[in-house]
C-alpha cells in the first residue's frame, strides 16, 4: 500500500509539474496579445474588440491550472515567520493542518461550483461583449478542473507528509 501511495504522489506530482510548464505559454500568450493590443490601439488607432477578453482567460487558466504545479513545490505565498518561532516538529505538523484545511475547503469550493459547470456546459453562456465569447462557460469549467487538480496534488502532499518524503519534488528541482 505503502508503495502505491508513493506510486500516486510520484505521478500526480509528474503531471502538476508538466501543466505547470505548460501554462507558461498562457502567460507568454497573454502578454503577447496585450503588446499587439497596445501597438493596434496607440500606433494605428486601431483598438481590437477581442484582446481583452482573451488576456483575461489567458491568465486565468494560467492561475487556475498551474496551482498544482505551486503546490506541488511549496510556493504559495505563506507566513514564514511562525516558521522561525516553532521547532521543525511543530511546523511539520503545521504543515499536515494546512493541507489538510486547505483540502477541506477545496471540496467545499468544488461542491459549490459543480453545478454551475454542470449547467454551462448544457446550455453555453456568453460574455455579452463586443466579442460574446463563450468565456463564462470555459471559466466555470475550468474552475472545477483547477480544484481537482489542486485537491489531487495535495492529496500528493499528504502521501509526500506521511511518507517523510515532503520535500522532494518532480524532476527534483
Amino acid at each position: 500500500m505503502k508503495r502505491l501511495l508513493a506510486r500516486y504522489a510520484s505521478i500526480m506530482s509528474r503531471v502538476s509539474v508538466f501543466i505547470g510548464h505548460g501554462c507558461s505559454v498562457l502567460l507568454f500568450a497573454c502578454v503577447i496579445v496585450s503588446a499587439m493590443e497596445v501597438v493596434m490601439r496607440y500606433g494605428f488607432d486601431r483598438p481590437t474588440v477581442w484582446s481583452t477578453e482573451l488576456a483575461m482567460t489567458l491568465c486565468a487558466s494560467a492561475w487556475v491550472l498551474a496551482v498544482g504545479y505551486v503546490t506541488e513545490r511549496n510556493r504559495h505565498i505563506s507566513i514564514t515567520m511562525i516558521e522561525g518561532l516553532v521547532s521543525p516538529r511543530v511546523w511539520r505538523i503545521l504543515r499536515l493542518v494546512q493541507m489538510l484545511v486547505a483540502t477541506g475547503a477545496l471540496i467545499v469550493l468544488t461542491m459549490a461550483l459543480w453545478s454551475p459547470a454542470l449547467k454551462v456546459l448544457k446550455r453555453t453562456e456568453y460574455s455579452g461583449t463586443a466579442l460574446n465569447s463563450i468565456q463564462p462557460t470555459y471559466l466555470k469549467v475550468v474552475l472545477v478542473v483547477g480544484c481537482i487538480l489542486y485537491i489531487l496534488q495535495l492529496s500528493a502532499n499528504i502521501i509526500k507528509w506521511a511518507l517523510g518524503t515532503e520535500g522532494e519534488t518532480a524532476g527534483g528541482h
